[in-house]
């Protein structure tokens, strides 16, 4: 469990510093989710049957969905959600070039382990604001039935074929470390993320040991992932 995460938080509308932190949070939360209906819906074309494709292209419009309430929210704290989100774009879009996959497993797994590891780290993030934004971000992080789509198909095609388990893993390491290159370079572009994470006088927040732990903990749940793959991480 996420430390502090049952502590009494200031109102997001009351503490500016804290409100601009919080829209910057949700702008790339948002973002990231316009740019994961746009690779899933790209991925859905190389889908091997039909109801693959149905089924990825589901997963995208899901994804879709979930900007409107994102949105909602910037806008009740004041700010244009077009504005929050373009701070993200490039580093998002360049994450995404740097882990383009090469075919329609590697577009799985990338579903699975890459967004995985990012709702993960937003969830920890989460434990640290106020209840109202804090319940919209775990709502956000929800896959539904989705999830187990990925794990039948990619634990089919392993178990079909034995050569795509070392690819498979090696994709699977390759997207935690560029997943964690991508989010240490997002907080230190913007100040007020890194301002949310550290807290302040009225509001908890991560020393170094905590932020070890973090990341401990998002490791071991990557590799948790991996292993729901059938894959080593």
């Amino acid at each position: 469990m996420a430390e502090s995460a049952d502590a009494t938080l200031s109102s997001a509308d009351a503490d500016p510093a804290y409100r601009e932190a919080v829209v910057d949070l949700l702008g790339v939360i948002a973002y990231g989710e316009i740019s994961a209906f746009e690779r899933l819906a790209e991925d859905a074309k190389l889908a091997p049957t039909l109801a693959d494709k149905v089924d990825l292209a589901t997963m995208a419009s899901t994804e879709l969905t979930k900007v409107h309430a994102l949105s909602d929210r910037i806008r009740e704290l004041g700010a244009d959600p077009f504005v929050a989100m373009e701070p993200f774009r490039e580093p998002l879009d360049e994450f995404h070039r740097h882990t383009a996959p090469a075919d329609w497993y590697e577009g799985l797994v990338k579903a699975y382990v890459g967004d995985g590891l990012a709702n993960d780290f937003y969830r920890e993030i989460a434990a640290y604001l106020d209840p109202a934004t804090r319940d919209l971000v775990i709502t956000s992080m929800e896959t539904g039935t989705h999830a187990a789509f990925v794990v039948d198909r990619v634990r089919a095609a392993i178990a079909e074929d034995h050569r795509l388990h070392g690819r498979l893993a090696l994709w699977g390491r390759r997207l935690m470390g560029e997943a964690l290159t991508q989010a240490q370079r997002v907080a230190a572009d913007r100040d007020a993320l890194t301002a949310l994470l550290s807290g302040g006088v009225d509001r908890p927040g991560l020393d170094l040991a905590a932020m070890g732990r973090m990341f401990t903990r998002l490791t071991e749940r990557h590799m948790e992932r991996m292993g729901e793959l059938g894959l080593d991480a």
